[in-house]
Order: C-alpha cells, then sequence, then structure tokens
C-alpha cells in the first residue's frame, strides 16, 4: 500500500462533500461567488489527489485495499466502508474529477442567471462525492450505496427547474425507470450474498470457481448466471440500455451542465464500471456475457436510428451517449472489459466536450435549442465551433482522435469473439460507425455552416427574454456571439484529451499492465483481447491501419452524405421522410417503448398493485385482523348479560358453578 495513505483517499470524496454541504446548507450566507468557490475547490482537490493516486499506482504499482470503517456486524456478516484502489478505479476517478472540475467552471457561465445557482453547485458537487464513493468501494454495500446516491442526485438535477411540467415528468420518468433497473440489482448483490456469504469483492471474487458449480434452487440454471444476470439488469438502468433507456433523452430537462455530468462521467458510466468491476463472475457464465452483447448490440445501433431524426440540439447528443454506452456494453459481453473501461474514458472526454459546447450554443443563441433554426454560428462562436468539431471527430472515430482507438478495439473485439450473438453484434457496431457519423455531422453542419436560418425568426428562448421585441412590439435579432471564459476555457481543456489520450493511453491499458489485476478475462475461453494483442503493432500503425478499414469508410461516407443532404441538397431529407413516412413516424415515436411503458405496462403493475391491495392488504391481512376483532366482538356480545353488576346474578352464577363443580367430580369418582 506504499504511497496510497488512507487520509488521502478519504479526502478524495469528502472534499465535494464539504462542498455540497456548505454551498447547499449555507447558500445565502456565502453567496454566490462563496458557492462556487468552495464547491471548485472541493472538486479541484479531488482532482489532484486523484491524479497523485493515479501516478502512485502506475509509476510505483502501489495499491490500497482495507476497510476504513466498520459500519454493522450481524453473525459473520460485515457491513463495511472500505476503499479498492488499483489502475480500474485510479482512472475512474481522474476521470470523474477532471469532467466535474470542467462542468463545474462551466456552470459559472451557464447558470449566470439562474436563481437556484448555489443549490445547482451543491447537487453537483454531491453527484462528484456520490460517483467516488461508488468507484472507489470495496464492497457491494458501499457499491450500492453509491448506486442509489448518484440516482438520487440525477433526479433533483433533471429537475433542477421544478417549475417546469416537463423536467418533473423527466426526472419521475428516470426515478422510477432505475428502480426497475435497482431491483434487479439488489437480487443480483441478495443472491452473491446468501451464497457467498460475504459482501467484499476480494472474498466474493475468490468464492467465484464455487458459486459456479452451484445451479439456482428448482431449476437447471447456474446460480453465477442467474445473479450476473441480475446484476446487469441493474447496469441496464443506470447505463440505460434498452429496454431500460428511456429515461436518458428526457433527462435533457434539466440544465446543460448536468446533462454533461450524466452523459459523461456519472451515471451512465456506473453500469459499464460495475461490470467490468465484477469480471471474475462475469467471466464464469457465458450465457450472462451473451445476454450484455446483445443487450448492447442493439442499443448500439437503434438508439443511433434515432439521433438522425432529432432537432433538439441536447437530444442529438444524448441519442449519441446512448448509442456509445451500447458499444461499450458488446465490450463487456465480448469480455473486453478493458476497451469497455477505455472507451468509457475516452468517450467521457469528448461527450463532455460535445454537451459543453452545445450548452455554448445555446447560450450564444438566446437559448434557443432547435438546430433548424440555427446555421453559420462558425464566425460568431469560432472556439465553441472547432472545439465541437474536434468533439465531433473523435465521437466518430476518425483515426488519430481518441474515440477512434477505443472504438475500432470495441468492433475488432466483437469480431474476435465466439459468443453466442457476437454476430449480430459485429453488424450492429459495424453500422452503428454510419449512423454516428451521419447525425453527428448533421448536427454540426445545420449549426455551424450554411445559410444563418435564426435571421429568419426571432429567438424563441426557454424563457421569455424582454429583449425580444422592439418598444414598438416588432421583433428584433440579436446575432449570436461567443460564450463567456468560464465556458470556452472547459472546451478547449476538454478538447486536449478528446484528440490525445487514445493515442497516448491504448497501449498501457489494452495491451499492457494497467488493468492486469483490476479485470479478470479467462483468456482460453474468450481470448479476442489476445488476438488484438497479436495484431497491435503500436498507436501510429493502427491509425494508418484505420484508414484502410471498413469503419474508417462508413465513417466518411456518413459525413459526405450528411453534408450533401443538409449543405448541397437540403430537399433530399425531406423528400426521403415522405417516402419513408412509416419509418420516419417509427423513429418519431422512439419505437413506442414510452407508449408500451404508459399504456402497457404501467396499467400493469397498477393493475397487479391493485389486485394485491384487494386480495392480499384487504381480503388476506386486514380480512385476519379485522375478522378476529370482529370475533371478539361477538364473544363479548354473548358475555355482556353476564356482566350485570348486581350481586345475586354473580351470587347465582357461582352457586352453579360450584354445583357443575361437584357433579362433575361425582362423575369423575364413578
Amino acid at each position: 500500500m506504499a504511497g496510497l495513505s488512507q487520509s488521502m483517499l478519504l479526502a478524495v470524496p469528502l472534499a465535494p462533500l464539504v462542498g455540497a454541504v456548505v454551498a447547499g446548507l449555507f447558500g445565502k450566507a456565502v453567496g454566490r461567488r462563496g458557492a462556487h468557490s468552495v464547491t471548485i475547490l472541493g472538486v479541484l482537490i479531488a482532482f489532484v489527489l486523484s491524479a497523485i493516486t493515479l501516478k502512485a499506482v502506475v509509476l510505483d504499482g502501489a495499491r490500497f485495499n482495507a476497510t476504513i470503517y466498520e459500519w454493522l456486524v450481524i453473525g459473520g456478516l460485515k457491513m463495511e466502508v472500505g476503499f479498492l484502489v488499483d489502475g480500474l478505479t485510479a482512472m475512474m476517478m481522474c476521470v470523474v474529477t477532471f469532467v466535474s472540475l470542467m462542468v463545474h467552471i462551466y456552470t459559472i457561465g451557464y447558470m449566470e442567471e439562474d436563481p437556484g445557482y448555489q443549490r445547482f453547485f451543491s447537487y453537483i458537487s454531491l453527484f462528484t462525492f456520490s460517483m467516488l464513493m461508488l468507484v472507489m468501494s470495496n464492497n457491494m454495500l458501499q457499491l450500492f450505496f453509491g448506486w442509489e446516491a448518484v440516482g438520487l442526485v440525477s433526479y433533483l438535477l433533471i429537475g433542477f427547474w421544478y417549475t417546469k411540467p416537463t423536467a418533473i415528468f423527466a426526472n419521475m420518468k428516470a426515478f422510477l425507470v432505475n428502480r426497475v433497473g435497482d431491483f434487479g440489482f439488489i437480487l443480483g448483490i441478495g443472491l452473491l450474498l446468501a451464497y457467498g456469504g460475504t459482501l467484499n469483492y476480494g472474498e466474493l471474487f475468490a468464492q467465484a470457481p464455487e458459486l459456479a458449480k452451484q445451479g439456482f434452487p428448482g431449476t437447471d440454471w447456474m446460480l453465477i448466471t442467474v445473479a450476473c444476470i441480475c446484476l446487469f439488469i441493474g447496469a441496464m438502468g443506470k447505463s440505460a440500455q434498452f429496454p431500460l433507456h428511456v429515461w436518458l433523452p428526457d433527462s435533457m430537462e434539466g440544465p446543460t451542465p448536468i446533462s454533461a455530468l450524466i452523459h459523461a462521467a456519472t451515471m451512465v458510466t456506473a453500469g459499464i464500471f460495475m461490470v467490468a468491476r465484477m469480471s471474475p463472475l462475469f467471466e464464469l457464465s457465458d450465457t450472462a456475457l451473451s445476454f450484455v452483447m446483445v443487450i448492447g448490440a442493439i442499443t448500439a445501433l437503434f438508439m443511433g436510428f434515432l439521433g438522425i431524426i432529432q432537432n433538439d440540439i441536447k437530444r442529438v447528443v444524448a441519442y449519441s451517449t446512448l448509442s456509445q454506452l451500447g458499444y461499450m456494453t458488446v465490450a463487456l459481453g465480448a469480455s473486453a472489459y478493458s476497451i469497455a473501461v477505455f472507451h468509457l474514458m475516452t468517450h467521457a472526454f469528448f461527450k463532455a466536450l460535445l454537451f459543453l459546447g452545445a450548452g455554448s450554443v445555446i447560450i450564444g443563441m438566446h437559448h434557443d435549442q432547435d438546430i433548424r433554426n440555427m446555421g453559420g454560428l462558425r464566425k460568431y462562436m469560432p472556439i465553441t465551433w472547432i472545439t465541437s468539431l474536434l468533439g465531433s471527430l473523435a465521437l466518430i472515430g476518425t483515426p488519430l482522435f481518441s474515440g477512434f482507438y477505443s472504438k475500432d478495439s470495441i468492433i475488432e473485439a466483437v469480431h474476435a469473439s465466439h459468443l453466442w450473438g457476437s454476430g449480430f453484434a459485429y453488424l450492429a457496431v459495424v453500422a452503428g460507425v454510419f449512423v454516428t457519423a451521419f447525425y453527428s455531422f448533421r448536427m454540426y453542419f445545420l449549426v455551424f455552416h450554411g445559410k444563418e436560418r435564426f435571421r429568419d425568426k426571432p429567438f424563441p428562448g426557454e424563457h421569455d427574454h424582454h429583449d425580444a421585441h422592439d418598444d414598438h412590439g416588432h421583433a428584433v435579432h440579436h446575432d449570436p456571439h461567443e460564450s463567456p471564459w468560464v465556458v470556452t476555457v472547459p472546451l478547449v481543456l476538454l478538447a486536449i484529451p478528446s484528440v490525445l489520450i487514445g493515442y497516448l493511453t491504448i497501449q498501457p491499458m489494452l495491451f499492457g499492465d494497467f488493468f492486469k489485476d483490476s479485470i479478470f478475462v479467462n483468456a482460453a475461453a474468450h481470448p479476442a483481447l489476445e488476438e488484438l494483442a497479436e495484431a497491435f503493432h503500436g498507436a501510429a500503425a493502427m491509425a494508418l491501419h484505420g484508414l484502410q478499414t471498413l469503419p474508417f469508410w462508413l465513417a466518411l461516407a456518413g459525413v459526405v452524405i450528411a453534408y450533401v443532404f443538409y449543405m448541397l441538397k437540403p430537399g433530399i431529407p425531406a423528400a426521403i421522410a415522405r417516402t419513408l413516412s412509416p419509418i420516419v413516424r417509427l423513429l418519431e415515436n422512439k419505437y413506442y417503448m414510452d407508449w408500451i411503458n404508459e399504456n402497457l405496462l404501467a396499467p400493469a403493475a397498477r393493475g397487479l398493485g391493485r389486485g394485491l391491495w384487494r386480495g392480499g392488504d384487504v381480503a388476506v391481512i386486514d380480512g385476519a385482523i379485522n375478522g378476529s376483532a370482529r370475533l371478539v366482538g361477538w364473544i363479548a356480545t354473548l358475555t355482556k348479560p353476564f356482566q350485570s353488576g348486581y350481586i345475586y346474578h354473580y351470587a347465582l352464577v357461582m352457586i352453579i358453578g360450584v354445583f357443575a363443580l361437584m357433579t362433575w367430580f361425582v362423575w369423575l369418582a364413578k
């Protein structure tokens, strides 16, 4: 444990927590400047300590796995707060704190006029604390605490503008959908606890081979398969995998900074991280891995299709997140856990960049989010333009950019996998490359190039802007403007890793020792990573080779077609939409998943609840309790006449009783 002290590691999650408490409880006292200063300082301390931790882990081989606080002991079961720090944890700590720091700084500019300024800073700092507790945990109890905490804070943040009905609907939707996933998650934890007898990762993983020999009671299923699928259902909720993805696009109702934080570093990455951390368990069940891979493939492709028809700038990026999470999930299913986590890291930077870039555009457009009302913003917002372009190039997997290394590695890993479902998954992730490039550059071209369509109408705005009309009631137009430095500096700082981080880290992360004691892969059963390692000859060679591969040409085709459709021949998309109107209607209704949930599943759940209430609660439980009360009342009614209060009545009863006893004794004597 050399180089990693307990007090230093404790300071990482506690510094943002202190900032959250100060800004939340004493917001009026410290004011706006005090609220953002204390929370940014807390996250900055966490980031610096996380960077020191990463350096100690990578350069000095430092590790930490110990209990910090023993909360409860029940028999042989210990419920503890403890930290496990290895390559996976250290990398996640740095990603979470760095992206959170950028979002905190950006928020100063974005939320400048919002009355809930201090409350917002308190929430995002609390979000950072929750995610750090999740990724640093060494046991299932603390993992579950962090898991539920990020869910709670995301509920508060999505519904931050609590006077907007759509925001309240969205945060309730996120909360309920995540309850479905969390039900599966806690069932998985319960199964592992029941059969493993411990919540500690290390002790549980040591028992994994024994658990793999056990069957699930009453079935011919493997216990480990059921447990892993239950755990993954939790990940499907948090990481928004089909069909539990429906909450994530609606989370756009929250302010843009929180969209960036949820989609890049917290919340949605929790599920991917959890499955990677549980790799010793998932490796023992090919059925569970196939399930993971197929769900990820469906999400990667079909959520990407939805991005094509979105006109809200934030929702395009949101569906992009769904699709990219599908890619990570596919990699998990192919046993390429290190590649999944590598893509999680690269994606965190360029997705945070794209969201914050979208937010900068929204500021410049006076809170108009419809990309059909934009165009030609490149000359008005040069920093936002260039950083958004770099983020888009990283997202579509352009060679040498960070997204290329992680996304192409996922495609190769799935191609090398021999698990059931890998053929479908390969088709999905390859087709997804074209879809991603098309909707990303559709948005890019409509926002930054072409005709300045905002001149055709006044900015409608999220809020009513007093300057939308002149004194005579005529509409007036305001040219878009570049955002303040607190917005553009985070964009630049996120653009740098979006370009470089993949090139610099692919070798140690995928083919080196970075994750050697964090992630377990049974190479004999799942050789995909080994096959990739044999073909890898350096980051530069991989980029050069990437220029000749199918994904590169598909991405290029997506960009070119987007340019033709939206810059050169803007009539084509409308003509295609008319021709394929049933498909467009299907996409506009998001595969009718919301309709199914609201009109089939929700009524069925309510009907089940009503049946259990009437049949179980009212008929059985209340019936037993009320029935026993009625029985006592009936007996009391029968005995009531004998309790008259007259002495001669009681004397008569006593004489009758004595006579009855004498008669009984005489009968016994015979």
